[in-house]
């Protein structure tokens, strides 16, 4: 499959480039039980030589003993087929749980999980070097413990930079970690939308989460600690064959 770049963030500017992201924020927990609040602060989420860094820090902010940061590109930028692809380095730390992801670009209408949901990487710091892939739909989702997932051990992904990618077309969704094939979930004969609702603009999510259902008991000792990304780029198809 060839592909043809449609539109990257290199995170080359000082600031944020709030033409693409969206910055989050909020303190509800996110369906998780998450310990964090996503706020703006600069000290949450700042660019600085060239790598946008989200940080989280260990402060009394509202409701939450915690900070951190979520940026998305919804209602800016979305793809519908084609490779997403993030250079990024996940934190150490027990509490972490750093996540690259998309969601339906219709969720305000449909709601999750029939908006659909895809995990590019996820990583817990409870379970340190275990890397996730997953996909969520109304049919398969992880609130009814049947989502298609895959989960890869290597603990050399826990230093320095790595390549976190899918290849998304019409029938199947595959997954990458630094060019190498993972795992790819194909779409069930007639499947309905509950079951494969990926055949719709997707937009894409980056944050660090702390504690939580999943994130679990967190080390207060770690704090400030950093989810940095280089790159976010987005191909589409080409005609090329």
């Amino acid at each position: 499959m060839d592909y043809k770049l449609v539109w990257q963030d290199l995170f080359d500017q000082n600031k944020l480039d709030l033409s693409i992201w969206n910055i989050e924020t909020g303190g509800h927990g996110f369906g998780n039980n998450e310990d964090q609040f996503y706020t703006n602060q600069e000290k949450n989420i700042f660019i600085q030589d060239r790598v946008l860094n989200i940080v989280a820090h260990k402060e009394k902010f509202e409701n939450r003993n915690y900070t951190s940061a979520k940026i998305t590109t919804k209602n800016k930028k979305h793809i519908k087929y084609g490779r997403v692809e993030v250079m990024a380095q996940v934190p150490k730390g027990m509490g972490t749980w750093p996540a690259i992801w998309l969601l339906g670009e219709n969720i305000n209408e449909n709601g999750w999980p029939l908006c659909g949901e895809i995990d590019i990487m996820e990583h817990v710091g409870n379970h340190k070097g275990f890397f996730h892939f997953s996909l969520h739909s109304k049919s398969f989702n992880h609130n009814i413990q049947n989502q298609p997932t895959y989960v890869y051990e290597n603990s050399k992904l826990l230093d320095g930079f790595h390549l976190y990618s899918i290849e998304w077309c019409e029938n199947e969704i595959s997954f990458f970690i630094d060019d190498l094939h993972m795992v790819t979930f194909k779409k069930q004969k007639d499947a309905s939308k509950e079951q494969w609702p990926f055949d719709q603009p997707f937009y894409i999510i980056l944050n660090l989460a702390i504690g939580g259902n999943w994130g679990g008991n967190i080390d207060d000792g770690m704090f400030p600690i950093s989810f940095k990304i280089e790159h976010v780029k987005v191909y589409e198809r080409s005609d090329k064959k």
